[in-house]
C-alpha cells in the first residue's frame, strides 16, 4: 500500500513539474531581443502565398516586411493550419497571425487585435450560368468555404441561411484553393470567400468571365494582426508604426502592387 501511495505522489509531482514548465507558453509576451514569429496560411493569395520559387509573397508579407523592419526586430513566418491559428498563438508557437485575418468579435475574446489596415466583404460566388440569384436559392443546396475562417463565421451567423442548406451547414476545407475546386468541378452550388482573396484568384487564373459575385453578401468587415491579449505594450509600438506608413503612403505603394481598388482605413 506505502509503494502504492508512493506512486501515486511521484505522478502527482511529476504533473505539477510539467504544469509548472508549461504555463509560461500561455502567459508569455513578445521579446523584441529573440524576435518574433508570424503564423499565415501560406495559400491565401494575394495576403500571403508561396510563389513559383517557394518564396513567401503578398501584400501582407510585404507590410509585415515594412513594420517589422522600422521596428528593427528579427523575424520568420512560419506556415500554419488556419483551423488552429488561435491554439498556435496562445500556446506559443507563433507571436501574430497576419493573413487576411478579419476581425470578429469571436476572434476578440481570445485575441488581441491591432488597428484596422484594409477592408473586406464575405462575397457569395457561383458559375456565371447558375439559376442561383439570391441567399435564399440556395436552400437544399451545397455551398463550400474554409474550415474555422471568418467566411464560416458569417455563414453560421445567419443560422436560418446555415439550416436552409442541404445537410444544413456548409461544406468546408482547409484551404480556399480547394473551396475553388469544388465550385470548378460542380460539387458545389457556390462559395462563401473574402472578396479580396476572389477577385485577386480570379484574375490571376483568367476565369473571372466565368463567374458571379452575387449582389447579397454577409458585409463588410476589416483586416488586423492578432496578437496574444499579454502583449499590449508591442501592439501599442506596432500601431504607432502601421499609422506612420499610413500616413507616409508607404501603405498605399505596397498595396498598389496587388491591388487596382482597395480602400485602406
Amino acid at each position: 500500500m506505502k509503494k502504492f501511495v508512493s506512486k501515486i505522489s511521484m505522478v502527482f509531482v511529476a504533473l505539477l513539474l510539467l504544469l509548472s514548465v508549461s504555463k509560461p507558453s500561455f502567459a508569455q509576451e513578445i521579446n523584441k531581443d529573440e524576435g518574433v514569429v508570424i503564423g499565415f496560411d501560406d495559400t491565401f493569395a494575394p495576403f500571403g502565398f508561396k510563389n513559383e520559387a517557394g518564396e513567401n509573397v503578398g501584400f501582407d508579407i510585404d507590410l509585415a516586411n515594412e513594420i517589422l523592419g522600422r521596428l528593427d526586430i528579427e523575424y520568420s513566418f512560419q506556415p500554419i493550419d488556419w483551423s488552429m491559428k488561435e491554439t498556435e498563438l496562445n500556446t506559443g508557437n507563433i507571436d501574430m497571425i497576419w493573413n487576411g485575418y478579419s476581425v470578429t468579435p469571436q476572434r476578440e475574446e481570445v485575441v488581441l487585435f491591432s488597428d484596422p489596415y484594409i477592408q473586406n466583404r464575405q462575397v457569395i460566388i457561383v458559375k456565371v450560368d447558375s439559376d442561383i440569384q439570391s441567399k435564399e436559392d440556395f436552400a437544399g443546396r451545397l455551398i463550400a468555404t474554409q474550415e474555422q475562417s471568418a467566411s464560416l463565421e458569417a455563414i453560421m451567423n445567419e443560422a436560418d441561411f446555415a439550416e436552409a442548406l442541404d445537410g444544413g451547414q456548409p461544406v468546408t476545407y482547409p484551404t480556399f484553393v480547394e473551396v475553388f475546386s469544388d465550385l470548378d468541378n460542380g460539387r458545389v452550388e457556390g462559395i462563401v470567400v473574402d472578396e479580396l482573396l476572389a477577385t485577386y484568384f480570379l484574375e490571376q487564373n483568367g476565369t473571372a468571365d466565368q463567374y458571379r459575385i452575387l449582389e447579397e453578401n454577409f458585409g463588410e468587415e476589416d483586416y488586423a494582426v492578432g496578437f496574444r491579449k499579454t502583449d499590449e505594450a508591442f501592439v501599442e509600438e506596432f500601431n504607432a508604426v502601421l499609422a506612420e506608413i499610413i500616413e507616409d503612403d508607404t501603405f498605399t505603394e505596397i498595396k498598389s502592387q496587388w491591388f487596382s481598388d482597395v480602400d485602406s482605413e
